[in-house]
């Protein structure tokens, strides 16, 4: 018998698919959502990367963080753009070529914003400022699963 395990991953600033509040953009006070999730694997840590696919120039990421301790189950609204947390976690390099989280700032149109969280069965042994091409070839063959949500955003 195959048992299904739970990983649910969410914002409590809004749903699946909804309208990502100004304060989490550009627009606003460009600060990170806050984020929850559930998960049933008994991870060691977390990875999450916020990525802008309908960019024009390609894929345009937001947000790299990893080492989310294991035990962890929400991040607060407006995670510090600092290389490493008191926590352990550690942020990586957008492609603004910054540390930690820059909201949504599409050209024109509306845009789809992914956050996927990542579980793993060990740390990543990555410095800060990693990016997410970096952090996904580190991640090879230590994935125990993956969820994610999406929100969009268009400039008024």
């Amino acid at each position: 018998m195959v048992v299904a395990m739970a990983f649910s991953f969410w914002s409590t600033a809004f749903g699946n698919g909804d309208l990502i509040p100004i304060p989490y953009t550009a627009d606003g006070d460009d600060i990170s959502p806050p984020l929850a999730w559930e998960c049933d694997f008994d991870a060691v840590t977390f990875t999450l990367i916020c990525e802008d696919p309908d960019a024009p120039g390609g894929t345009w990421v937001h947000w790299v963080a990893y080492n989310i301790p294991g035990d962890l189950r929400e991040l607060d609204e407006g995670i510090p753009v600092d290389p490493e947390l008191d926590n352990g976690i550690l942020q990586g390099s957008n492609s603004w070529g910054n540390i930690g989280y820059g909201g949504p700032a599409p050209p024109s149109g509306k845009h789809r914003y992914f956050f996927t969280l990542y579980a793993l069965e060990g740390q990543l042994h990555l410095a800060p400022g990693a990016t997410a091409e970096e952090l996904r070839e580190a991640m090879t063959g230590n994935i125990l699963g993956q969820t994610e949500f999406m929100g969009e955003y268009s400039r008024q």
